[in-house]
């Protein structure tokens, strides 16, 4: 404890590092404020209530969940940075089937910075797709008394909509990299990971509350609390998990300088895909709802809906069926062996015992693929985990939500990303940093935020 107090006294000292910090806490300051901005034209009681009578368990409600609650309070930042990530995944995506865009990621960096700026280019057009969808839905809304939550909504309010959410959208944007920048890193994955956590406090006031009218004891309390613990250990052990296969590089004079004859390691992730199965499972898995949730009337479409409910069992066995293909679909996508083995045998380096060339790529193919099971299934329990603490515990939705998931994942992959930064400005520095015994490791550059 000693160790760590020093180490965030050290955080301070070092005035360039104090900036970073304190100019990254003002900018998500700023996107919090921009989450209880309400849009022009719209009836916030009215909003209010007929945000009630709606359930979380749709596509609305993980945007929401995204974007830190901007998107239930009709907020000028409703949409978030997710058209950005939409149109970051659609490149990446797109890189895989498109011969031009597959070269500019070989490029280096210019052609990093090519593509970083078609992906804002995009962003553009998404966002107006999505706020006008967004003013469509907020135009149809009503409360249970019939009262609507756009009082006049005419061409101006469609108008206004768009053009104020695509602001907020693009305005985030430069937030995100001025965190990149002049912060300590990370812009876009810490604006999300806020607005997650933005939640955390309301669950602990609705458990505190279930504690203070007679409903849950405190022994329950507690053993939540210590599983909660060994999960987020769980999480980060497996995060930073990897098996190093050796790269041997053969010896080679170039005038009187002899290059090669060491050995490197190539990091194979258990969780290679990071967050990403989860986000498309759960995206699928939330159109049934989505879908049902238009008919509110209907006996067999509610039973439905009940069978897809969150604490539902059914909802879990195939959330899970979804993630594990998800885990193995991504990693297939953002992981190419047939590359590696092609960059290594230009560079004169060899796995010892295998061939270079195709017995290269197929054995780094195998590797992969046995690792990538259990990391797979490790997602689906962690994915599922809230299901069965909402039904053996009965904990809230919301608290639930931090047992596992999405917010887990994301919560744990930035706060790694970002102690990293941090200790690499403090080992710079020659100060101790978090950990004595080794590096913290961020994430892999793939699947995560």
């Amino acid at each position: 404890m000693a160790s760590f107090t020093q180490t965030v006294q050290n955080i301070f000292k070092i005035e360039d590092l104090r900036y970073k910090i304190l100019f990254t806490l003002g900018i998500l300051v700023v996107v919090r404020i921009g989450a209880f901005i309400t849009l022009p034209g719209i009836d916030f009681a009215a909003l209010e209530s007929s945000n009630s009578t709606q359930s979380s368990n749709t596509l609305f409600g993980l945007f929401d969940m995204f974007v830190g609650g901007a998107f239930s309070n009709a907020a000028i930042f409703a949409l978030g940075i997710m058209p950005y990530i939409t149109s970051s995944i659609i490149f990446q995506l797109l890189g895989i089937v498109v011969p031009q865009i597959q070269k500019m990621q070989k490029e280096g960096e210019e052609g990093r910075r090519k593509i970083n700026q078609w992906t804002r280019m995009a962003t553009v057009p998404i966002c107006m797709l999505q706020s006008w969808g967004f003013a469509v839905k907020l135009n149809a809304q009503h409360t249970s008394s019939g009262m609507p939550v756009v009082p006049d909504g005419g061409v101006l309010f469609f108008i206004s909509t768009i053009f104020v959410l695509t602001a907020g959208v693009i305005f985030m944007m430069w937030l995100g990299e001025q965190i990149t920048e002049k912060g300590i890193g990370n812009g876009i994955s810490l604006i999300i990971a806020i607005g997650i956590m933005a939640r955390l406090p309301s669950a602990l006031w609705q458990e505190w509350n279930l504690i203070a009218v007679g409903s849950r004891s405190w022994v329950i309390e507690l053993i939540l609390l210590a599983l909660l613990v060994g999960i987020i250990a769980a999480v980060i052990l497996v995060t930073q998990g990897a098996r190093r296969i050796p790269v041997q590089y053969a010896r080679r004079q170039v005038g009187r300088k002899v290059y090669g004859g060491t050995t490197q390691y190539i990091p194979l992730r258990v969780n290679t895909a990071g967050v990403m199965p989860i986000i498309f499972a759960q995206a699928l898995i939330f159109i049934p709802n989505t879908v049902l949730s238009f008919f509110p009337n209907s006996p067999s479409m509610m039973y439905l809906a009940k069978m897809f409910s969150e604490s539902s069992f059914v909802y879990a066995f195939f959330y899970a069926i979804l993630i594990i293909f998800f885990t193995y679909f991504y990693t297939a996508i953002v992981f190419n062996p047939q590359e590696i083995s092609d960059n290594m045998k230009k560079q004169g380096g060899f796995i010892p015992g295998i061939r270079p060339g195709k017995p290269t790529s197929e054995y780094i193919e195998r590797i992969l693929t046995l690792i990538t099971l259990p990391g797979s299934f490790f997602l689906a329990i962690v994915a599922i985990l809230p299901t069965f603490l909402m039904n053996i515990f009965s904990v809230t939705s919301s608290f639930a939500s931090f047992f596992g998931g999405t917010s887990l994942l994301i919560i744990v992959g930035v706060a790694l990303d970002t102690l990293q930064q941090v200790e690499s400005q403090l080992l710079m520095r020659h100060y101790d940093g978090f950990m004595k015994s080794g590096r913290i490791r961020g994430r892999v550059g793939v699947g995560g935020f």
